[in-house]
């Protein structure tokens, strides 16, 4: 699947930081003809964030836009993973140069290609990913890692027609509760239901 979109039918404090203006994110670079060009999405660990225990720390997006005509009023912008084996929503690592909204809402446009107002702080949630641990100072013995995942919610006010992982993903909108149902991971699903727990007509949806 190449960058193909479809449309379907308790924690901590957020940031380490004061939420600051999101004016240090990725923008769009142009080539001399004056054609727009995708950014490349961020390799690399170096500056990674873990936490003291070891856990990487990662950001997290639930990128929703209104749509009356279906329930609940909202839709969610999910994309499929790298093995295009499922749907989640976009997530990666939290680095040392942004704050945690700000990882989200560039995990956001690297892989959904959308942009918006982090607006609304969801939770921490915890998970095992398939990759190794990497941190120098990692005591699991290159077991796989221990994620701590801080979720947000965007309302999203453009999307690209190009971004950095359109080749490798596709943007699909769903329902809240076909978002919930189709999502490949349990801690995923677990943010999705407590977001959808605080909006008016999706408290009962998953």
């Amino acid at each position: 699947m190449n960058g193909v979109e479809h449309s379907g039918s308790g924690s901590t404090s957020a940031s380490d930081s004061p939420s600051s203006p999101m004016g240090s994110l990725p923008t769009m670079s142009t080539d001399p003809v004056g054609e727009p060009t995708p950014l490349m999405s961020r390799q690399g660990r170096e500056k990674q964030r873990y936490t003291q225990d070891s856990q990487r720390l990662v950001a997290g997006c639930i990128p929703v836009r209104d749509n009356p005509r279906v329930k609940g009023g909202v839709e969610v912008c999910m994309v499929s993973n790298r093995h295009n084996d499922g749907l989640i929503f976009p997530k990666g690592g939290w680095e040392t140069d942004e704050t945690a909204e700000e990882a989200a809402a560039r995990e956001s446009m690297e892989e959904a290609g959308v942009k918006g107002e982090t607006c609304t702080y969801v939770g921490e949630f915890s998970f095992k990913s398939r990759k190794k641990a990497l941190s120098n100072n990692d005591k699991n013995g290159g077991k796989k890692a221990t994620c701590l995942a801080r979720v947000f919610v965007m309302n999203v006010t453009e999307e690209m027609t190009e971004w950095p992982e359109r080749a490798t993903r596709t943007r699909t909108w769903l329902p809240a509760v076909d978002a919930i149902e189709q999502c490949k991971h349990d801690w995923m699903r677990d943010a999705l239901r407590t977001w959808a727990s605080t909006m008016p007509g999706l408290g009962t949806v998953g």
